[in-house]
């Protein structure tokens, strides 16, 4: 074996069958915009099945939520006739208001309590595939 370089003739029969670079860097192009679009169609995915997930439960809950209104509504009624009964109309009034500002204020404290709780809503899955696109890209095998 000698330690010239190859003749011109032997260098094209090396790297025969092997593409140039502007055909790999073409080929590289069109490969992360299928990425990119794979991982676009995968975030739509992910958010569309989670909003038509809390569509549903949102509209029934505003459903049983009118009938719950009117159904307080009488509560409060009733309770101000029955507290008619015992004191003038105008302090049964104030009576109810006042037992139900405390009611609202207990329920103001332990939703923002559970508020506090509930997940970020981020599409987890196209997050996570992003992350390894970017350390595959970088060369991580990790």
């Amino acid at each position: 074996m000698s330690d010239k370089p190859p003749l011109p003739r032997e260098r094209h029969r090396t790297t025969k069958g092997l593409r140039p670079l502007p055909v790999l860097l073409r080929d590289l192009v069109a490969e992360i915009r299928r990425l990119l679009a794979a991982e676009f169609a995968l975030f739509k995915a992910e958010m569309s099945a989670k909003a038509k997930d809390a569509g549903v439960g949102v509209g029934l809950l505003v459903g049983a939520l009118v009938f719950v209104f009117f159904a307080v509504a009488i509560l409060v009624t009733t309770a101000v006739l029955a507290f008619a009964l015992i004191v003038p109309a105008w302090l049964a009034a104030l009576i109810v208001a006042g037992i139900l500002l405390v009611i609202a204020g207990i329920a103001i404290l332990i939703g923002v309590m559970s508020l506090r709780k509930v997940p970020p809503i981020l599409p987890e899955e196209t997050v996570a595939s992003l992350e390894e696109d970017f350390r595959a890209l970088k060369g991580d095998r990790a």
